[in-house]
């Protein structure tokens, strides 16, 4: 606060001080201040640690008064200061209670302006709502009108025949026959009526579908939003596995430089054992050569008085000479150990120093690992959070369309006749036209594959929505259409090819791949897988080791599968086997399991017939010991037996009771999907066991993805336009919004289905 003020730059006031310290001027300060001795003053900081540090000079040590009447003078000075600092404080005060009344106003702003936006999307949604249902009833009236219409063209048809043959009577049936023309005209006009009305239809289902398509724009646009961030994400997790990469090789670089030094300190001391040896020697080497000079000096002294000792002094004198020899070697090897040992102890200090420069670097690239891994659990986070919402402006219910390819011995020149794929920016991709008595029906759904897709083009679709199970959502994927459409190949595949995998094993190399990757970032997942299948309306244990629990004679399983729903929108299946999986080998030898006891037939229209409703369900539950965050997610993929017509299936015995049971479970689904569509206060989940083991995926809080598959001879037209419009009518449903499932059970209160 003293500094603020020190940068006013307001002009000082001299003010002297009367013991001769440094001068303490105050400025002129805030009007309130009136009334002190002083006047108006304000302190600088330098004036305030002026005063601070000022000492009192006194004349004489013994003058209390001088010395009393200074310091009352300071004191009065300090209290100057403080009031004005009190003063200033208030002011400070007033300040920032003007400025949260300011920013209270503002936030209760922006709340008022945010009901009113919630307001007028309420209205707006009920506006749309309006509309669907105006648009369903007059689709309907359009319905009655050409029911009339056929019927008038009838009793027209039938009046002339009955001219023709009775031409006799064709006086008296006159009026009659002007009545019927009346009639006609009159139908004609109601018929010009309806096409005006279907006119202004197609109208607004084009407004609809700009419509759509600026919802689709916006979808685009965050799909690239996801695109960038997941490569984001690859970027930095190939900065970090580079980073790793010199991590460890800095760490084999440390290693080395520690082996060299280790080795050149070994060196060094065997160096030094060395020099002390030849010390030792070369001091030896100096005492016998005094001690042979003594030698010779005592024998050339009595050399001459004994002559004959002369060969003894010159063998003395060539001991002498080698044995300097000797020392002079000594000396230069003492020399050349001396050099090594300078050589060693600077290669020793230069290990040193690019000993500390690596362990700097790994200190820096550690940190940046951990900045990177930052990044990267921040960018998991947006990338969650883009990725459910995507989901939720596609829609709870999303339906994919899938054309299986034309088989052998099967007519390839009815295809283009009977399907086609309109090619328009607004429907490319997602619709499909079916031709049925040159009358030409179209449908557009969330995507299309056409026959020549791969397993790999249909499972990039739906990895996202896998992905969706480890985040803690309920998610389901199901298979529907007729027999012979291609439902368990597209959710099984094909035995032994790797090439043609289905979505179910796709799926679960997908989970644990991921839940591998996730480990370095501290989550831990535990998963659990059941299988089962509804067999004429009950249900089958497809992992039970009992053989007459799995299959009886009659159909009938001798335990019993009780299904129940707690408050949660949980699904609990009694007497259930359900099994923990460590890896996806463990889950393809189950679902070869499973796959042997599950129930096939052979029908005219197929084959390898499904004679039951196929579930798989994986439960997934993960915990963060970094965030302590957990989640618990739920993924059933579910393949359903194929509808079927009894006059071309020719199904008899078995399978004829078969063919009368899925028939019947389909059609309470049919009648499910239709409550959901009409929002209908009762919807008839229990009416079979299929829907009632179904209904948190149809009325709750998953996510919920239904395949309709699609033969394309022409002989299946039939049955191609009646799943192609149930396929529409489920991707109109509305269900309830996903929620995200944080709170984890113990691990004994295991579910089967989410």
């Amino acid at each position: 606060m003293v500094g603020a003020m020190a940068n006013n730059g307001r002009i000082r006031s001299a003010s002297p001080v009367t013991n001769g310290s440094k001068d303490l001027t105050p400025n002129s300060a805030p009007a309130s201040t009136t009334g002190s001795e002083y006047g108006p003053v304000e302190f600088t900081r330098d004036d305030v640690e002026t005063l601070l540090n000022e000492r009192i000079k006194y004349k004489s040590k013994f003058n209390y008064k001088e010395r009393c009447e200074n310091m009352m003078e300071y004191i009065k000075r300090l209290r100057l200061c403080i009031r004005w600092f009190q003063e200033l404080e208030l002011d400070y005060a007033f300040e920032q209670e003007k400025l949260k009344n300011a920013l209270e106003l503002n936030e209760k702003h922006c709340a008022d302006m945010e009901v009113s936006l919630r307001n007028k999307e309420e209205e707006l949604n009920m506006i749309i709502e309006e509309l669907r249902k105006n648009f369903e009833s007059v689709q309907m009236q359009l319905a009655r009108e050409q029911t009339e219409k056929l019927a008038a063209n009838d009793s027209l048809g039938k009046e002339k025949e009955t001219r023709l043959a009775v031409e006799k009577a064709q006086a008296g049936l006159v009026e009659e026959l002007g009545k019927t023309q009346g009639d006609l005209q009159t139908a004609n006009q109601r018929i010009q009526s309806v096409n005006d009305m279907y006119k202004l239809l197609q109208e607004y289902n084009s407004s609809l579908q700009l419509y759509n398509s600026k919802l689709q724009g916006d979808l685009d646009e965050a799909h690239e939003t996801i695109k960038r961030g997941e490569k984001e994400r690859t970027a930095i997790v190939e900065n970090i596995g580079n980073l790793k990469g010199q991590f460890s090789a800095l760490q084999d670089q440390l290693a080395a430089s520690k082996a060299s030094q280790e080795d050149i300190m070994k060196q060094k001391g065997e160096l030094v054992n060395e020099i002390a040896s030849l010390k030792v020697e070369l001091q030896q080497a100096k005492e016998d050569r005094d001690r042979h000079l003594v030698e010779v000096q005592t024998l050339q002294t009595e050399a001459t008085k004994y002559n004959d000792f002369k060969d003894t002094i010159t063998e003395l004198e060539t001991t002498c000479s080698s044995q300097s020899t000797q020392i002079r070697e000594l000396q230069d090897r003492l020399v050349s150990s001396e050099r090594r040992l300078q050589v060693s102890d600077l290669t020793t200090f230069e290990k040193i120093n690019e000993f500390e420069d690596q362990k700097q670097s790994i200190i820096d690239l550690k940190s940046r690992v951990e900045e990177a891994e930052l990044k990267l659990v921040e960018g998991e986070k947006l990338r969650k959070k883009l990725h459910n919402t995507i989901l939720e402006l596609k829609g709870n219910i999303r339906v994919f369309c899938r054309v299986r390819p034309l088989l052998p011995g099967e007519s390839n020149s009815d295809e283009g006749k009977t399907i086609s794929y309109p090619t328009s920016l607004e429907a490319l991709g997602r619709g499909i036209d079916l031709m049925q008595n040159a009358q030409k029906h179209s449908f557009t759904f969330d995507k299309v594959f056409l026959p020549t897709a791969s397993q790999q083009d249909v499972f990039i679709e739906i990895s996202q929505l896998v992905q969706s199970a480890l985040d803690g959502y309920k998610v389901c994927i199901f298979a529907y259409g007729q027999t012979g459409s291609g439902k368990t190949f597209t959710m099984m595949g094909r035995p032994g090819n790797l090439e043609e995998k289905g979505l179910i094993p796709r799926c679960l190399e997908q989970i644990f791949e991921t839940r591998q990757s996730l480990r370095s970032q501290g989550w831990k997942y535990e998963l659990q897988v059941s299988m089962l299948e509804i067999y004429n309306e009950t249900i089958r244990d497809l992992l039970s080791t009992n053989k007459e629990a799995v299959r009886t004679d009659n159909g009938v399983s001798p335990q019993k599968h009780a299904i129940k729903h707690d408050a949660s929108g949980n699904t609990h299946v009694a007497e259930l086997t359900i099994l923990d999986v460590k890896s996806s080998r463990e889950v393809s030898f189950l679902l070869d399991h499973a796959a042997r006891n599950r129930s096939v037939g052979k029908t005219q229209m197929n084959e390898q017939s499904s004679r039951s409703h196929f579930v798989f369900t994986l439960r997934i539950s993960g915990v963060n010991e970094s965030t302590e965050q957990q989640v618990q997610g739920v993924l059933n993929l579910i393949d359903l037996a194929g509808s079927e017509r009894l006059s071309k299936s020719g199904s008899t015995g078995d399978r004829l009771k078969e063919t009368q049971a899925i028939n019947k479970s389909l059609s309470s689904l049919g009648d499910v999907i239709f409550a959901l569509a009409k929002k209908e206060d009762h919807v008839p989940f229990r009416n079979s066991k299929l829907t009632y083991l179904l209904q948190p995926c149809l009325g709750g809080d998953s996510k919920t993805l239904m395949f309709v598959n699609i033969a394309p001879e022409s002989s299946s037209t039939g049955e191609s336009l009646c799943s192609l419009r149930f396929a529409a009518r489920v991707n109109a449903c509305e269900i309830g919004t996903p929620r995200r499932q944080t709170n984890i059970k113990p691990l004994e209160n295991r579910l089967s289905l989410g």
